[in-house]
């Protein structure tokens, strides 16, 4: 038979979406399993933005809608991002898709060409590399360390820059460090990418979910930055609605006329009865996203104060999101519970086989000396996959 596509044949699966089914897999054996894979928050939606969606179906609500997105809630996008942050846009400004994960992939769709260049720093969310490929695109890595606090500087983008380079990701605060951009960081990254005449894809899913530092929007750093970026947002970590599957981006007109071309003649419009859910969100009272955000700053202070204490592993205090990006690079070279160390592959399965833990391996974020840990999950789960950590590494093994 003839070949398949070798670009969709060229595509390694998803680290993050692996692992947790694994662990999933695992527990319906009867193995029990505790998993840290999945970055999606534990907590049921708020009843406000169900309450939301349920009357809109029972408003028949389920019909076409316009392409990028129903009117009333590229409003309240609008009102969302001027408001939280100062970043002033008109609904031809926004649109909607299904998730923000697949607004990453209309945004380089309309922005490659076969053979441009991606600046992406690394730690990475596991899906950019494979994206950009995906569209032509040439993933340039800018390797960042913890010295750093795995931020990039100028200096280093401006020495990555090519004739072919076509844009800049920053993801802030980061997947899967949670490290954020102060306001004179961007700035300072802000100059190269407009004298270089760069677009920026700007990350900012974890907005919200701030527990040290100050978010400041990559659209509210100066006009001419925000011409040429292109910010990717959404619902699902904020107001815990991973499975509605809403995502949005703000950018120029002409980009956004671009988005709306491809999503008609791909998904067409993000599900209906979603986008008045969505709007619930964006309109309603904001109380629910910064009690959540409690929960999980309580979570991280227990994580890294138990940490402290363990040998061999060590993780930076992240600024936001909710995961912990441990360093377990001093067990490379050692034995744990009969398993040899050389990687983060190595310990990410010697803890699932022999800690029943489950967690993502950096080396799928582009780093290998790390783990990555989401606390997006109960407390009681958390005290429980840590107590398992520490026995691992005092080479107890539960398996």
């Amino acid at each position: 038979m003839k070949s398949l596509s070798s670009i969709v044949t060229a595509i390694k699966p998803s680290a993050t979406l692996a692992i947790n089914a694994l662990s999933k897999e695992l527990r319906a054996q009867g193995v029990d399993v505790v998993g840290f894979g999945a970055g999606e928050p534990d907590f049921a939606t708020p009843e406000h933005i169900k309450e939301a969606g349920i009357a809109s179906i029972r408003e028949d609500k389920s019909h076409y809608t316009a392409t990028s997105g129903i009117a009333p809630l590229r409003e309240a996008i609008c009102g969302y991002m001027a408001g939280t942050f100062s970043a002033k846009y008109e609904p031809k400004n926004i649109c909607v898709s299904s998730g923000a994960k697949h607004m990453i992939f209309i945004t380089l769709a309309v922005l490659l060409n076969p053979g441009d260049e991606v600046i992406l720093p690394a730690p990475y969310w596991v899906t950019y590399e494979e994206a950009i490929k995906m569209f032509g695109g040439v993933p340039v890595i800018l390797n960042t360390t913890e010295e750093s606090r795995f931020k990039i500087t100028p200096e280093e983008l401006e020495a990555a820059v090519t004739d072919r380079t076509k844009c800049v990701i920053l993801t802030n605060p980061s997947n899967p460090t949670g490290m954020l951009y102060s306001r004179e960081e961007l700035q300072a990254l802000a100059e190269v990418i407009v004298r270089r005449d760069l677009y920026l894809i700007s990350d900012e899913i974890y907005a919200n979910l701030i527990y040290k530092g100050e978010f400041v929007s990559a659209a509210a750093i100066s006009p001419e930055l925000k011409e040429r970026t292109i910010i990717v947002n959404g619902v699902s970590k904020s107001y815990a609605m991973t499975g509605w599957r809403i995502g949005f981006a703000a950018a120029p007109a002409n980009i956004i006329k671009l988005m709306d071309n491809y999503l008609s003649h791909s998904t067409g419009n993000a599900c209906n009865v979603a986008q008045y859910a969505a709007l619930a969100a964006y309109a309603g009272d904001q109380q629910c996203v910064e009690d959540m955000r409690r929960q999980f700053e309580a979570r991280r202070g227990y994580f890294l104060e138990r940490i402290a204490k363990m040998d061999k592993v060590s993780c930076l205090e992240p600024d936001g999101a909710f995961y912990m990006f441990i360093n377990v690079s001093r067990t490379f070279g050692t034995t744990i519970c009969g398993e040899k160390i050389e990687n983060s592959d190595d310990f990410a399965n010697a803890l699932l086989r022999r800690g029943l833990v489950a967690t993502v391996p950096g080396a799928a974020f582009g780093t290998d000396t790390h783990i990555r840990w989401s606390y997006a999950t109960s407390m009681e789960n958390i005290k429980k996959g840590l107590d398992r950590l520490e026995k691992f590494l005092n080479g107890e093994s539960l398996a």
